[in-house]
C-alpha cells in the first residue's frame, strides 16, 4: 500500500515538473553573449559529462546544453569560428555563456584577450542517454 502512495507521488510530481531548457532546444538555436575559456589547473579533472577535461581537444562548458551537444562558436567581429563538443557545465561567471577549453579559445583567437563577444549555433543535439 506504501509503495504505490510513494510511486504515485514521485509520478505526479515527475508529471509535473516543467521540461528543462535543454530539452526544448533545437538544431539551429543561437545564442549570443560572452565567452572565456578554462585556467590551465583545471586540464586533467573530470568535467560534468564524466570525461577528463583535456585543454588540447575542441570542448567546452554550458550552462543548460545537453552534454554531447555539438555547437559553433563564431566570433564577433572577426567572423572567426570554430566547433566545440559541450562536455561540461558552466561557466558561473556572470555575463558569460560558453567556457571554451584553451585550444578552442587559441583557435578562435581569444587567448591574450580572455574573453570575446560570441555567436552559439547549436548544429548537434546528442540522442537522449548518450554523450
Amino acid at each position: 500500500m506504501f509503495n504505490k502512495i510513494l510511486t504515485g507521488v514521485v509520478v505526479a510530481i515527475l508529471v509535473s515538473l516543467p521540461m528543462s531548457a535543454s530539452a526544448r532546444v533545437k538544431t539551429g538555436h543561437t545564442q549570443k553573449g560572452v565567452a572565456s575559456y578554462y585556467h590551465d589547473a583545471l586540464h586533467g579533472r573530470k568535467t560534468a559529462s564524466g570525461e577528463v577535461y583535456n585543454k588540447r581537444i575542441m570542448s567546452a562548458a554550458h550552462k543548460s546544453l545537453p552534454l554531447g551537444t555539438k555547437v559553433r562558436v563564431t566570433k564577433a567581429g572577426s567572423g572567426k569560428s570554430i566547433v566545440v563538443k559541450i562536455n561540461d557545465r558552466g561557466p558561473f561567471v556572470k555575463g558569460r555563456i560558453i567556457d571554451l577549453s584553451r585550444r578552442a579559445a587559441r583557435e578562435l583567437g581569444i587567448i591574450n584577450s580572455g574573453v570575446a563577444k560570441v555567436k552559439v549555433e547549436v548544429l548537434k543535439i546528442p540522442k537522449r542517454g548518450r554523450r
